[in-house]
Parts: C-alpha cells; sequence; structure tokens
C-alpha cells in the first residue's frame, strides 16, 4: 500500500490551498485517514483525521479553516486550507488505518504515511 500526498507550496497569509492523497495497492478497506504536519524542531502533530462514514475531528488550532474530506471510491483524502498563517508551515503528511487480505486467507490492519508535502506560509 501506498499513500501518495500532493498540493503543498508557498501562499501568503490569509491564502488557501488543497492537499491530497490518494492511496493504492491491494487495498481491502480503508478505516480512518488523516493529516498530519511537522514543523522545523517540533514533533508530528495532527491536524485532522475523517472516519470512514465521514466523522471528522481537527486540532484546535485548524478548527474553522480547515476542512477534511475523503473520497471512498478512489481512495483519497482531501485537506482544504483557508486562512493560512504562518504558524501552519509545515511539512504535511497523510495517514491511512488500511486493511489488506494476506494470501487470500486472512485480513490484517496497518498504518501507512504517505511521503509529505511542504506548505510554507508567508508572512
Amino acid at each position: 500500500v501506498q499513500l501518495q500526498a500532493s498540493g503543498g507550496g508557498l501562499v501568503q497569509a490569509g491564502g488557501s490551498l488543497r492537499l491530497s492523497c490518494q492511496a493504492s495497492g491491494r487495498i481491502s478497506r480503508i478505516n480512518a485517514m488523516g493529516w498530519y504536519r511537522q514543523a522545523p524542531g517540533n514533533q508530528r502533530e495532527l491536524v485532522a483525521t475523517i472516519t470512514n462514514g465521514g466523522i471528522t475531528n481537527y486540532a484546535d488550532s485548524v478548527k474553522g479553516r480547515f476542512t477534511i474530506s475523503r473520497d471512498n471510491a478512489k481512495n483519497a483524502v482531501y485537506l482544504q486550507m483557508s486562512n493560512l498563517k504562518p504558524g501552519d508551515t509545515a511539512v504535511y503528511y497523510c495517514n491511512a488505518e488500511v486493511t489488506t487480505v494476506v494470501g487470500g486467507t486472512y485480513y490484517r490492519t496497518d498504518e501507512y504515511w504517505g511521503q509529505g508535502t511542504q506548505v510554507t506560509v508567508s508572512s
């Protein structure tokens, strides 16, 4: 299973960006999906998550500015970011909990990460 993230870039404060992440591989089911970010010198932190049924959860710092969504048919998750602030500057990683079928006999669930996409917000 691979996660491919895209959509990062450089934007001025107050601007918007949309991140996309698509999962590929021998996927039986994708459970929760989410976005995390890591700024230089900081630990990776949760930005937003969304369940298979569409229940969302956001970090307090992004509530009202970011919107997470997913397209189950495409195995994709998106993050619409608006009113961006310099403090949002970080590498953004997508994450997915994926169930696969192993050897055609049993299921296993693992967590996967995308490669990261840089978001830079200038003041």
